[in-house]
């Protein structure tokens, strides 16, 4: 029986959860099959994990509620993907729960875990039922129910789990991508790894770390997208709460002007994120709560401000850049997202000013692009994460640095690349992220690669080792032969009449093959332009831009 966590009993919890989804990271990455029969969410829960257990090791907790600050802080810079956002989240608000905590009992840890799935709610503007989000708060709420009755934290996990796995087990049957796809829900899994890892500590059970660092999938799984932007004015501005009014109305008077709405109550400040047509009817109701402390509205899509209060948020500030010497300062930077020497080749040569390594199977933590914000040259970066699951680790630099961050969602190499062309000729830096916005939406993406496993989705049986087709995310073609699948991404892009075609091939691709996709693509689109780039980029064999 365990009546109290400690900041040293946290730590020892926080450990074993990393083990746990290290050990676990392979059939976590096996149930990620969207949109195509690759998968990473456990190698990005793992990374993310790997980061707050490398920072209580090196530490002696005092309070649990310093342990679980140092935790919820690295796991904020370390946090890769959306799924390792997401637990970055939980703990945050865990975090926030226990601040000043000495030791906790089984109501207030029980609390704090419905706290840290709040904190994700609220975060996350549009999310997903049969998700990690529905499994971590259907677990803590059965918690809270179970510490009322004992003040046993052994007790309260145990009851925990078993309606955790049953809300795991019914996740197949509430997410629609997941029901085609027959599997259950692979954050929501990873989450529950954790989970039973941190129990098994309370037993006295340490975990050691077992499996390789090979993983068995490559996918990005994006389950918690923004959509399209609807409306003109990226409105983000602090109050000074002198209200006692309720939070809550305001967030119904803020759905009923625009979307992409944040909303983060500290107590003392109101934090707001929204994009608006009315920027100014917005802060007309905003000053009913009190002053307003800082205004920012740009026309662009800027990213969710939930960690505007992250404590140490200067820690992470670096040096100079690469270099004799300082750098001559610019009115803005640019930092792109990439992998291969041809492709960084291309983004150099467009003016990007630092490159962050990465990409499927590799996606960047907050504080390897933050670490870049922080070196560039200029108070103003642009952040192109060009891939959809390196999104939400880029907004989250937001509020980690003095300086303005700007992330243009780009969505693949080829639309970064053609939002770095876009801005050639702009006069006005306000004008760039619509620039590149609209850029990017010309561009159509197709991507070839190869099954690693067997697999079903949207009807389509999919055998290891056979071709896969991707265009603009969604999968196209899929077979052995490798012409066919190549004839049906020719067929999707020539519907589109491009007038430009690049072929970026990859590090698996042959002299052969580069010649007879570049064939068949001149043949089906005969009025476009087609040139060949060698981007040695991994996984893809061949990524192919048509605009």
């Amino acid at each position: 029986m365990t009546r109290q966590i400690t900041g040293e009993l946290f730590k020892k919890m926080m450990i074993n959860a990393a083990a746990a989804i290290e050990n676990n990271k392979i059939e976590v990455n096996e149930l990620n099959v969207f949109p195509v029969p690759d998968g990473d969410t456990g190698t990005n829960m793992s990374l993310t994990m790997n980061a707050a257990e490398k920072a209580l090791s090196a530490m002696t907790p005092g309070t649990l509620g310093h342990a679980a600050e140092v935790a919820a802080s690295a796991l904020l810079r370390g946090a890769r993907g959306n799924s390792g956002v997401i637990v970055s989240l939980l703990f945050r608000g865990f975090s926030r729960r226990l601040k000043d905590v000495d030791t906790a009992d089984a109501a207030q840890f029980a609390a704090a875990l419905s706290a840290g799935v709040d904190s994700a709610y609220k975060a996350v503007m549009k999310p997903a039922e049969g998700t990690m989000l529905t499994v971590s708060r259907l677990l803590s709420a059965a918690a809270v129910d179970a510490a009322e009755k004992e003040n046993d934290i052994e007790l309260v996990l145990e009851t925990a789990l078993k309606a955790g796995s049953e809300a795991l087990a019914d996740t197949i049957n509430q997410n629609p991508v997941l029901k085609k796809a027959g599997v259950i829900d692979a954050g929501g899994k990873g989450y529950l790894y954790m989970i039973e890892a941190m129990l098994d500590a309370l037993h006295g059970t340490v975990l050691g770390k077992t499996v390789s660092g090979e993983t068995s999938g490559k996918a990005d799984f994006t389950q918690y997208e923004s959509g399209d932007i609807k409306f003109a004015y990226c409105t983000e501005f602090m109050i000074e709460r002198k209200s006692k009014k309720d939070v809550n109305r305001f967030r119904d008077y803020l759905n009923k002007r625009g979307d992409s709405i944040v909303v983060v109550d500290d107590d003392e400040v109101i934090k707001v994120h929204i994009h608006t047509n009315e920027p100014g009817v917005v802060l007309t109701e905003a000053l009913t709560f009190g002053p307003i402390q800082t205004v920012k509205i740009e026309n662009m899509r800027l990213q969710h401000s939930e960690f505007a209060a992250s404590s140490g948020a200067q820690t992470m500030q670096e040096g100079s850049a690469p270099g004799n010497g300082p750098e001559e300062m610019k009115e803005y930077a640019i930092v792109a997202v990439c992998a291969g020497d041809g492709i960084e080749e291309v983004f150099r040569d467009l003016g990007t000013d630092r490159l962050v390594t990465g990409g499927q199977t590799m996606n960047p933590s907050t504080e390897d692009i933050l670490i870049e914000i922080n070196s560039a040259p200029s108070d103003v970066v642009f952040i192109l994460p060009n891939n959809k699951n390196i999104i939400m680790a880029a907004e989250q630099c937001v509020p980690l640095t003095e300086k303005r961050v700007i992330v243009v969602p780009t969505r693949s190499i080829p639309q970064g690349i053609s939002a770095m062309l876009s801005i050639a000729d702009a006069g006005n830096m306000d004008v760039i992220p619509d620039l590149m916005k609209k850029a990017a939406k010309r561009v159509s993406t197709a991507l070839i690669t190869r099954a690693v496993r067997d697999s079903s989705f949207d009807g389509m049986d999919i055998k290891e080792g056979e071709y896969i087709a991707i265009v603009d995310d969604v999968l196209t073609a899929n077979g052995s032969d490798f012409k066919t699948v190549v004839d049906a991404v020719c067929a999707a892009l020539s519907s589109k009449s491009p007038e430009f075609i690049t072929i970026f091939s990859g590090e698996d691709s042959t002299k052969k093959g580069i010649s007879m996709v570049s064939r068949r693509l001149s043949a089906a689109s005969s009025e476009a332009e087609v040139s060949v780039i060698h981007g040695a980029q991994p996984v893809y064999h061949y990524i192919i831009s048509a605009e």
